[in-house]
């Protein structure tokens, strides 16, 4: 019998293989990202507790000019990866992720001043548990997403807007609405960028490229997980009395 007849059955078979590969390397990168975002996650949240915990430490953050530091470092550490990720290694993106998570968490210290601890745990959960189903939809949905982030986009720019005019108003209606919209597009964004990450993964190329890509994926994940976390507070949060 000819060689040939077998030609097709080797060419699919080499194709499932490599197929299985790209399905292996590409768990591995997600996991890499998950690993990354839960760390500062999880690194930011010892922070807050840590700091809530000490009379002094809170006074220190909050109660003198560190406080504008605090407040102000974690949007230039963004800044910093962001425009800095293709010339740093990648163990400097590293470092500059942690302090990032860091400084994030000595900011997020005051929700427990704010909020009672329960709360804190029951609205972390919920998150936890929203976070983890929408970015398992982005993960495996086949619908284009993308189609909706300029939509998100711009959501995200109204909800910075109206929280800024919301300093000046005090308005707990504004505050509501703000929260609410504020979850809806949050989750958005956790699918949307959940399947960018994923779709970043076969733009990558070596180890190195691949880290940086899977450390930026984690901060964009963070910043979802952090933000959603922040306006469920807003909403479901019990406040000290």
């Amino acid at each position: 019998m000819s060689d040939n007849f077998f030609q097709p059955n080797r060419t699919a078979a080499r194709w499932g293989t490599q197929a299985v590969g790209i399905d292996e390397g590409l768990r591995a990168y997600m996991l890499r990202v998950y690993n990354y975002m839960a760390s500062g996650v999880l690194l930011s949240g010892i922070v807050a507790f840590l700091i809530a915990s000490s009379p002094a430490a809170i006074h220190l953050v909050f109660g003198t000019p560190l406080k504008w530091v605090v407040m102000l470092a974690p949007l230039g550490f963004v800044f910093a990866l962001s425009a800095g990720i293709n010339r740093l290694s990648l163990f400097a993106s590293q470092a500059l992720y942690w302090t990032f998570a860091a400084c994030m968490g000595a900011s997020l210290a005051s929700i427990f001043l704010v909020f009672t601890g329960e709360s804190v745990a029951r609205v972390f959960f919920i998150t936890a548990a929203t976070f983890a189903g929408t970015s398992l939809y982005g993960y495996t949905t086949k619908a284009d997403l993308s189609k909706f982030g300029s939509f998100l986009f711009m959501g995200l720019i109204g909800i910075v807007i109206a929280s800024l005019v919301n300093l000046f108003m005090a308005s707990s209606a504004l505050q509501f609405a703000i929260s609410v919209i504020g979850v809806l597009v949050f989750t958005g964004l956790t699918a949307y960028d959940t399947q960018r990450i994923k779709e970043t993964y076969y733009e990558s190329a070596g180890h190195e490229v691949a880290g940086k890509m899977a450390l930026m994926g984690a901060l964009a994940l963070y910043l979802d997980f952090i933000n959603l976390f922040m306006m469920l507070m807003q909403l479901l949060g019990q406040r000290r009395d």
